[in-house]
């Protein structure tokens, strides 16, 4: 049986490596059309030409940075010369920076949070909501475990990422009627780029973050988002919270003990 996201056109943001980069592959395996933002061109146009080889009947990469309302505005324009439906918005693009506590944080890094992972939906899902009426469509925002529950030195990305599931509630009940479902997945401890980023390039830090843990992947994730995607018109996950099975809290974790070289 065809899969029901077959020729749909998805667009993904942040789609140059971690769980945008995994969920165009998905996509693509699936038979859809490909419309990919983020700021590094070179590796988005790597994935779309690895999405043409896998299925995607077309796959689009065009430079954006969601931290930018001209950048959005004008990704959004590039993609109504190639299409004007958009059946799939994944608002990927996000990220942690630092993980000073509140008494030493910088305001960098708190603005590049709120930027990225707060003001980038909202601009994302403005500028191409008109391309998504009738469509009986699907908007889906990544979030966090961290937007549910506050950790020591998160204050500013566990605030981001709450904000983050408060605006999908909030679309949630202004598309109610419009055929359109909004939805968020919000995953635990995953091994992406997603610490490397925190920790400012520090890559062995990065790596104890997962040691003796078995976390998830960016496979997984974006099986996930092929299946919330693919659900009946009807039908709309609303929230769902994914975490390996090691971690059972954001202060719960099994490690197993690792083996020394």
């Amino acid at each position: 049986m065809a899969s029901r996201l077959k020729d749909k056109w998805v667009l993904i943001t942040g789609a140059s490596a971690g769980f945008g980069a995994a969920a165009a592959r998905a996509f693509a395996a699936e038979g859809s059309n490909l419309l990919l933002g983020a700021r590094r061109t070179d590796r988005i146009n790597e994935v779309a030409a690895e999405c043409r080889k896998l299925g995607a009947p077309s796959a689009h990469a065009h430079f954006m940075d969601v931290s930018k309302t001209s950048s959005v505005d004008e990704f959004a324009g590039w993609t109504r010369t190639l299409t004007q439906r958009v059946d799939v918005l994944i608002n990927n693009a996000g990220g942690a920076h630092g993980i000073d506590p509140v008494a030493t944080g910088k305001d960098e890094d708190w603005e590049a949070m709120f930027q990225i992972n707060v003001l980038g939906i909202l601009r994302m899902t403005r500028a191409v909501l008109p391309q998504m009426k009738d469509t009986q469509g699907i908007i889906i925002n990544i979030g966090s475990v961290a937007g549910r529950i506050a950790y020591e030195g998160g204050a500013a990305y566990c605030g981001a990422k709450a904000a983050e599931l408060q605006i999908t509630r909030a679309l949630r009940l202004e598309l109610c009627g419009t055929g359109l479902r909004v939805s968020t997945v919000d995953p635990g401890m995953a091994e992406t780029e997603f610490s490397v980023v925190r920790f400012k390039g520090d890559e062995e830090r990065a790596r104890k973050v997962y040691e003796g843990v078995e976390p998830l992947t960016a496979d997984d994730i974006a099986e996930t988002l092929v299946w919330v995607a693919s659900r009946p018109a009807h039908v709309c996950i609303d929230e769902l919270l994914i975490k390996c099975t090691d971690q059972a809290a954001i202060h719960k974790v099994n490690r197993r003990p690792v083996a020394k070289a």
